[in-house]
């Protein structure tokens, strides 16, 4: 497929908005503030002096490294001819507007995505997973929570400004995050009375990437895709790493980081985007070739299966038919509009967006995987993508047979 050319901005998460307002961008020199920056010296032998002075949060090795300054130190580091600084991005979330009321116990155990991707319209339960870790990169989560407590296996917190990494924090304040675990591997408790997941047997990693009015940085968000790849590694251990999040444009600090995660035998499971139905309109990573873009369906029949919702963003023109993956290409479709999940204070909620897409497909990813361990996360994109065909989409704008912008490959199913 032709690959997208385009450039926007920085780091959101994918929930689709309901609401009219605007991202905030922060400004460039905010006074009251650090800024976080990337520098990048020309001649080697001045790194380490200018680590010695400004401190390091993040070696990124030949593309330089990150660290806080203040709006002073910035502007005299831009005066300085031996060495590229630029900013590491930080965007905010827009508002927004849930589609259904929280509640203390689910509405519905298996909500239609659970269903939808199980092909099973009597589901009472869901399984599988087992052994297998899957990182989820958001705002946190609610480990606490009666579904997910079972399955925490790590919590780390990327996003403090003074401490590049907290181990045993990962503490949720957005709701996001808590939502997208859930659909993952909730297991429906200990009791047996709440919502379950794609494979609740998995292990939940939740790092925390984004801050709780849902932004965050490039660097932490790249350190983190390596942390979980180096984990799976040092564990002996399969890793799906879930991001619910996106940028409209590419960052290379992150792409770089989702290409060391596939070459360590991760699998990489990310948002499309919610800017369609518009063709050209994916998000990074998703739009990554080394990343799987997922695109949202919702829960109305159109052509014999679930349509592509209008919001979800569409693939580069022309880049259909090929059943081949380039950047700026959607992959797969899973259920994303007006899904169940667990939240922040223990309870339920139901929003919308390809972030609520994206965990199916990490969580099936898992039970695929958990049922051939020693497949590589290469064959098993494969089986996703074989699972897909098999289920195609044709239903929502830019939707066709076979292979398409608006759903990829189609809807991979359990069964």
């Amino acid at each position: 497929m032709k690959k997208l050319n385009l450039v926007f901005l920085s780091i959101i998460l994918l929930i689709s908005c309901f609401t009219s307002s605007a991202l905030a961008v922060s400004p460039e020199l905010n006074t009251s503030e650090d800024l976080r920056v990337l520098i990048q010296p020309k001649d080697s032998k001045d790194k380490a002096s200018l680590k010695a002075k400004y401190g390091v949060r993040w070696d990124f090795n030949e593309k330089g490294f990150t660290t806080n300054v203040n709006p002073k130190q910035y502007e005299a580091l831009k005066k300085n001819k031996n060495l590229e600084i630029s900013l590491v991005d930080k965007i905010y979330l827009e508002n927004v507007k849930a589609e259904a009321t929280r509640s203390t116990t689910p509405s519905d155990q298996t909500p239609w995505g659970m269903e939808a991707i199980y092909n099973d319209s009597n589901l009472q339960a869901t399984s599988g997973g087992d052994n297998i870790r899957v990182a989820v990169l958001d705002t946190g989560t609610y480990t606490d929570h009666v579904d997910l407590v079972n399955n925490v296996e790590q919590c780390k917190d990327f996003s403090q400004n003074r401490s590049p990494i907290l181990n045993g924090k990962c503490d949720d304040k957005n709701g996001h995050g808590t939502h997208v675990a859930g659909t993952v591997l909730a297991d429906g408790g200990s009791d047996g009375q709440g919502v379950y997941g794609v494979a609740p047997d998995a292990k939940l990693w939740a790092y925390k990437v984004l801050g709780n009015s849902g932004f965050g940085y490039s660097d932490d968000i790249a350190n983190a895709i390596k942390h979980a790849a180096d984990e799976g590694n040092r564990l002996g251990v399969n890793v799906v790493i879930s991001m619910s999040l996106g940028s409209s444009s590419k960052d290379s600090l992150i792409a770089s980081a989702v290409t060391y995660a596939v070459d360590n035998g991760a699998l990489v499971v990310a948002a499309a985007g919610n800017d369609g139905p518009n063709p050209g309109t994916i998000g990074y990573p998703g739009g990554l070739s080394d990343a799987i873009a997922v695109a949202a369906l919702e829960n109305v029949q159109a052509n014999g299966n679930y349509r592509v919702a209008d919001f979800s963003s569409r693939g580069v023109s022309g880049g259909a038919g090929d059943y081949s993956i380039s950047e700026g290409d959607v992959e797969l479709s899973a259920p994303g509009r007006a899904i169940e999940s667990t939240w922040k204070d223990g309870s339920y909620n139901t929003i919308s967006g390809t972030s609520m897409a994206t965990p199916h497909i990490s969580g099936l990813a898992a039970k695929i995987w958990a049922e051939n361990p020693s497949m590589s996360n290469t064959q098993l994109r494969a089986e996703l993508q074989a699972r897909a065909k098999a289920n195609d989409v044709n239903g929502g704008l830019h939707a066709a047979s076979g292979d398409d912008i608006a759903s990829g490959f189609g809807f991979p199913l359990v069964q």
